[in-house]
């Protein structure tokens, strides 16, 4: 198609245009006092202990202290900062501040409440929470992407002290596991591999965690018809295990001079590998054994708690989602992983309540995976004989 073909203007028009020019927009101000109209409106409609109580209050909506969420606020300023005439406004016609579309951010992952509810909260409308939302998320991802890495080797080592001194696992570097992410589908795009076991449409996550139950390394966008193991398969981080660039740094020389590798401690939804120990199987085991398994999954539990925590605290991964766009889907989960770690890194408590009382994947049974490596099965024999002379050694004569 041809453009339009420009019309033709009067001197009077041009004229009057170039007046115009001159006068400058005045748009008004930023929706800088946001909070005290928040409080103010919903602060009574919550837990009557948060009335009196504003800094609480602001961590019970918002899932963070407000020195955390300014710092979040610095982060996605550059991307967000509201700009006329294209800037978004709220009901009464202000530009909405940056401090204003984080908090709407925030409140729509940490409540999972619908885009009308948050709205409400606000005073926005439905679009403009999907909007603010959205574009929070894309400036997350890119840039807080240094709160979600693999440590170096100096990091690591520390990971690896913390957790021997808490578990006596030598050179463990942390545990894995995985959850589902259910949601809702249109009919045009359900397919088996979306379907799980429990007759859910779900997405799977999975992830690594540390000490501090602060993320390593997450995996996600994959069909809940996959089990954890077909998951951890699929995964870059598998393949980097395998090809010796991951878990495969400082070997840990132990007394009688036997070497251990680098590895996770998992659940036996995972294959039992050199770099991935699970527990043993079997009933009637011998007291070592149980010893090493009671150790093992209470190292494992780090993980358990830190899905448990990531899905209480934000509550949109926790509720069934209503035909999310599964092409953005892992953007979200991705985020959500990241505000969890910088709720981590900023040293904030999670408040009481917030973390699922309950387990993170409920419902879901954990399906056993028979696969075992020589390698792995040699390496869990050997820490079962450190953990014991571990306690035969420190035990009171």
């Amino acid at each position: 198609m041809a453009p339009p073909k420009k019309s033709k203007k009067s001197k009077k028009d041009r004229k009057l245009k170039k007046n115009l020019s001159l006068v400058p927009v005045e748009p008004k101000a930023a929706d800088s006092d946001w909070w005290d109209s928040f409080w103010h409106k919903n602060s009574s409609t919550q837990d009557s202990s948060l009335s009196n109580d504003e800094e609480e209050g602001f961590k019970y909506f918002f899932r963070v202290s407000k020195k955390t969420f300014d710092y979040i606020c610095s982060l996605v300023r550059e991307d967000l900062v509201s700009r006329p005439p294209s800037g978004l406004i709220n009901i009464e016609g202000r530009l909405l501040s940056v401090e204003k579309q984080v908090a709407i951010a925030l409140r729509r992952l940490a409540s999972g409440e619908s885009q009308v509810s948050v709205g409400a909260a606000f005073g926005v409308g439905q679009s403009t929470v999907s909007q603010v939302t959205w574009r929070f998320i894309e400036a997350l991802e890119e840039r807080a992407k240094h709160h979600l890495k693999w440590p170096d080797s100096n990091r690591m080592e520390e990971i690896k002290s913390k957790l021997e001194e808490a578990f006596g696992l030598p050179n463990c570097c942390g545990a894995i596991d995985g959850t589902h992410i259910i949601m809702t589908l249109p009919t045009v795009q359900t397919s088996d591999d979306w379907c799980d076991l429990e007759d859910n449409y779900s997405m799977l996550l999975q992830g690594i965690v540390d000490h501090e139950m602060r993320f390593l390394d997450i995996v996600t966008g994959w069909p809940g018809g996959m089990t954890v193991s077909r998951l951890l398969k699929c995964s870059g981080f598998f393949k980097l295990c395998e090809g010796g660039q991951r878990l495969n740094e400082n070997v840990r020389t132990l007394s009688g001079g036997v070497e251990i590798r680098e590895y996770l401690v998992g659940g036996v939804g995972y294959p039992l590998l050199p770099w991935l120990i699970t527990p043993y199987e079997s009933n009637g085991l011998p007291a070592s054994i149980s010893a090493f398994n009671a150790v093992h999954g209470a190292a494992r539990s780090l993980a358990v708690t830190a899905f448990s925590q990531l899905k209480g605290t934000w509550r949109i991964l926790n509720k069934v989602m209503w035909r999310p766009d599964k092409r953005k889907l892992p953007s979200i989960i991705l985020v959500c992983c990241l505000l969890h770690n910088i709720r981590i890194d900023s040293g904030d408590i999670l408040q009481p309540d917030v973390a699922l009382s309950g387990h993170h994947d409920s419902g879901y049974g954990e399906q056993c995976c028979r696969q075992v490596d020589p390698l792995g099965r040699t390496m869990r024999d050997i820490l079962v004989k450190q953990l014991l002379h571990s306690r035969q050694t420190t035990a009171p004569k």
